[in-house]
């Protein structure tokens, strides 16, 4: 194999992997990355290391800074807002084009995913992130418009990294299977009004949730916070998420 092509694969490889632990939650938000010891676990040298970083870096899911390293992106009020505007524009039209475009084979076969996602969602969390973006995914691709599906698939990688931190779904939690439902009925402007519920109540729980790490990047700006530092800085009981995120809201 060509040198360079030989590179590609390693970079390619080293990408996932640590993409992988993102979203699982292995390396959490605001936790530095070392290349010099992803290089020696992954038996790489740097290039194909700092290749990997970058692409990382370029969907936003790391960040660096000049003589601090490279760390999981903490995320402001502003950047989460954003993310959810956009997702639901995407989203809501896939929901639309899937009641119009999708098979009855492929209608059925969502609605088994949905029941899945929600059976496991109490009882494996990392089986439920994997699910829960494979059927958004899948919705995606059942509108048969593969720009959008490419879109929706960037913005779901972000949400993961997020979403994780979300520890269990809270009272009225929206669930896959009467999403499915809705969808399943051939009505466009009901699915697409179904779908923008489903986002709108997962933004909600994410800005709660996020509350504390909208205060670390507020109090440490493009500063990296040693996690000792914000362990006791950072209360983490609900009311104090709550009231953080309302704070930052209102900034």
């Amino acid at each position: 194999m060509p040198i360079r092509s030989q590179q590609q694969s390693l970079a390619a490889e080293a990408y996932t992997i640590v993409r992988r632990r993102i979203l699982c939650g292995q390396i959490g938000l605001g936790q530095v990355v070392s290349r010099r010891k992803l290089a020696a676990e992954l038996g790489m040298s740097f290039l194909p290391i700092t290749e990997a970083l970058l692409r990382l870096e370029f969907e936003g899911l790391l960040e660096s800074r000049p003589r601090a390293g490279t760390r999981v992106r903490i995320p402001s009020y502003a950047d989460v807002l954003g993310h959810y505007v956009v997702r639901e524009a995407l989203e809501t039209q896939a929901a639309r084009l899937f009641s119009l475009m999708a098979t009855p084979a492929e209608r059925a076969a969502l609605l088994k995913l949905a029941a899945q996602v929600d059976a496991c969602v109490l009882t494996d969390r990392v089986l439920f992130m994997g699910l829960h973006e494979q059927l958004h995914l899948r919705i995606a691709n059942c509108a048969h418009t593969p720009t959008l599906s490419d879109a929706i698939k960037a913005t779901h990688a972000l949400a993961s990294t997020w979403f994780c931190r979300v520890p269990a779904p809270e009272p009225g939690y929206c669930r896959h299977t009467t999403l499915l439902e809705v969808l399943a009925r051939e009505d466009p402007e009901a699915s697409a009004n179904m779908m923008r519920e489903h986002i709108s109540h997962s933004r909600e729980q994410i800005m709660v949730r996020m509350g504390r790490f909208f205060k670390i990047r507020r109090l440490n700006g493009d500063k990296y916070a040693r996690s000792s530092t914000i362990r006791k800085r950072i209360p983490l009981t609900s009311a104090s998420l709550k009231s953080e995120a309302q704070a930052a809201h209102s900034r």
